[in-house]
């Protein structure tokens, strides 16, 4: 019969995966992408509730404080359960957190009502992308770098789109239009309740079938090598998405204090930077995947700092071509980061991605909220002047060990 001789085909079961791994690939990718459309429209309409709930800078960096420790403190937590428990269908449920969150911002009356609504999107976040992370790991066939890259991508663009859609829809017409971009969480629910189905068959990708399979520490690293390493890459972090709150957060005020430019104008230019960020993420991993993560992390957050430290000084052609470069080098790091991590401490991908993508949040809602009372102790354009020192901290990188040569496993195969 037709179905014992597919059974029975290595050939035909391989390509099946090997299909199967692409189609997930990039209905993960797309589920983040609609994932961070929705996370971005928090930042998109700061100028319209700051001016809606009369609000200085301190109070527009505690919405994002609220949305991003939420997030960072949740993600760690949910990583490491589902290492030992695996939950296919949380990434559903976790969208289904950020609809809710997304309809109490529509509607919101209050500033605490604000802060509420921001919190339940961050818990959305925090369930969405250990396990994502995860899936993309399963999905790789060992390309670790490349599937990180495209699962990073599609958050990004997401994340890129969001400010000009609400620039479009939300600025002209009101916050209570945030509601239509609910179609977009649905959509993503009904997607990663299929992702779920898939996840719940192929758990045998990420898990070790015998013990002698079980992962290793990377050869020649002591334990205390590990957690120095580890130590590193966090504060590679720490000045990564520092420097990002202070463009995604503040870059709007910036352009409209020093350029006097309009509202959409000044989202144009936060989504030409995303948009930037967003095409260098993909670059990032795959070059990892090649020649070694370590000097993709070297030029992605040291290799920035000639850019930062000139930005503050002028135009406003010269503020939008910097941009495009700061988002495109800076953006390449993050893969590279995770996957090193992940293979400084094998067999914990959702530990890992939990912590990481945690720190992530946690450092751009903390430097939201320290930039802003820095903003409103001194002024919007003296953040900048400060935050481009931060790509500095880049040097570390020199202290990390090299993991051995990069190896280009086949695509994805049935394991």
């Amino acid at each position: 019969m037709k179905p014992s001789q597919t059974q029975t085909n290595p050939a035909g079961i391989q390509q099946t995966a090997e299909r199967t791994v692409v189609s997930m690939l990039v209905v993960i990718s797309f589920c983040h992408l609609l994932n961070d459309t929705l996370q971005s429209l928090i930042p998109s309409i700061y100028p319209m509730v700051k001016q809606t709930f009369h609000l200085n800078f301190a109070q527009v960096g505690l919405i994002t404080l609220t949305f991003q420790m939420t997030a960072s403190l949740l993600q760690p937590l949910v990583g490491l359960y589902t290492d030992r428990r695996p939950l296919p269908y949380s990434l559903a449920a976790g969208m289904c957190f950020s609809l809710a969150g997304l309809v109490l911002l529509a509607v919101s009356g209050t500033f605490w009502m604000l802060l509420v609504s921001v919190g339940l999107v961050g818990v959305g976040s925090a369930v969405f992308h250990p396990e994502s992370s995860r899936l993309a790991h399963m999905a790789s066939g060992g390309r670790h770098g490349l599937a990180q890259s495209v699962f990073q991508l599609g958050g990004n663009f997401g994340g890129a789109i969001g400010p000009l859609l609400a620039a479009v829809i939300i600025v002209p017409y009101g916050r209570f239009y945030a509601l239509w971009f609910s179609l977009a969480a649905i959509t993503g629910i009904l997607l990663l309740w299929k992702v779920g189905n898939w996840y719940k068959a192929n758990q045998h990708r990420i898990r070790p079938a015998h013990p002698s399979q079980q992962a290793h520490s990377p050869v020649g690293l002591s334990q205390g090598q590990v957690k120095a390493s580890l130590a590193i890459l966090l504060a590679l972090i720490f000045s990564k998405f520092f420097y990002l709150a202070s463009m995604t957060s503040y870059y709007t005020f910036y352009l409209m204090d020093k350029f006097h430019v309009s509202v959409q104008n000044s989202q144009i230019h936060l989504f030409i930077f995303l948009f930037a960020v967003a095409v260098g993420t993909v670059i990032g991993g795959p070059i990892g995947d090649r020649f070694g993560r370590k000097y993709v992390i070297w030029v992605s957050i040291l290799g920035v700092a000639p850019f930062t430290l000139v930005l503050p000084y002028v135009g406003l052609t010269a503020t939008g071509i910097l941009s495009i470069f700061i988002g495109l080098i800076l953006s390449s790091a993050f893969s590279a980061i995770l996957v090193y991590a992940q293979e400084l401490v094998p067999g914990k991908v959702g530990l890992v991605a939990g912590l990481f993508f945690g720190l992530a949040f946690g450092m751009g809602g903390l430097g939201s909220a320290l930039l802003g009372e820095l903003a409103d102790l001194t002024s919007i354009r003296y953040v900048y002047q400060v935050c481009a020192f931060l790509p500095l901290i880049g040097l570390l990188t020199g202290f990390l060990p090299n993991l051995g040569s990069p190896r280009l496993p086949r695509p994805a195969t049935a394991r």
